[in-house]
């Protein structure tokens, strides 16, 4: 039996391309901010000026930077939102159940990661808090669509604070997922039970102030009792598994 291929072994120039666009989602390199040189860029990251050229090039290609002859390069005015629709293949016949296993193996290590990446200078979450408290009521269609949205983006957001293009594109793979019509459904059903978006909404809280405190601990446990709890909720899970 042949042995299998080994890993491929990542260049050098990705490794940078990866690292600046950790940057970008992490807001330490804004919207037309303007990159050192490719020099400094070099000596700050330890590599040679050839490797950090190829990154940038590669970045240009795929939008993330726009280089203004001799100006420099700069970051695109829409590179945030172009990381946050990086997408994966689609995945056929994806289930709630098999969607929430999902997201219970990936986002208490993304919530750990997305604190351990801090301090974070802003608080990126505050807003979706706020509009899902505004849109708590279950029985208004629209406020239903509104609380769905701000809780996806929720979490979308976390991952962008990782900084890990792969798991900024793995979150959106997850919220395009979830705005499946059998998850709506699903959803809708089980948030009509009087006082379960309020206790959803505390767990957002709790996983947020975790995060901006740099607490990875406790992002790690809020995270994964929140998921633990929307399978409940769902139908999807024994009540009693997690007592």
């Amino acid at each position: 039996m042949a042995l299998p291929e080994p890993a491929p072994i990542r260049q050098r120039y990705e490794q940078i391309a990866d690292h600046l666009l950790g940057e970008i989602a992490r807001g330490r390199l804004l919207p037309e901010e303007r990159l050192p040189g490719e020099r400094e860029l070099a000596l700050q990251l330890g590599v040679g000026r050839a490797a950090v050229r190829e990154a940038l090039g590669f970045l240009q290609l795929q939008g993330f930077i726009v280089t203004v002859p001799a100006s420099g390069s700069y970051v695109a005015h829409d590179a945030v939102e172009r990381l946050s629709e990086l997408k994966l293949e689609p995945v056929a016949d994806a289930g709630p159940a098999a969607v929430l296993e999902a997201r219970l193996i990936t986002e208490p290590s993304v919530a750990r990661l997305a604190a351990e990446r801090g301090p974070h200078e802003h608080d990126p979450l505050g807003d979706l808090l706020a509009e899902m408290d505004a849109s708590s009521n279950p029985d208004d269609p629209d406020q239903r669509r509104r609380w769905s949205n701000a809780d996806r983006d929720f979490h979308r957001t976390i991952a962008t604070l990782t900084g890990n293009p792969v798991l900024i594109a793995i979150a959106g793979q997850l919220a395009r997922t979830m705005d499946e019509p059998l998850w709506r459904r699903l959803r809708d059903e089980s948030i009509a039970v009087p006082g379960r978006t309020t206790l959803q909404l505390a767990e957002h809280r709790l996983i947020a102030a975790s995060i901006l405190e740099g607490d990875a601990d406790a992002a790690e446990l809020h995270a994964r009792q929140h998921i633990h709890r929307a399978r409940r909720y769902m139908a999807l899970e024994d009540p009693q598994e997690h007592r």
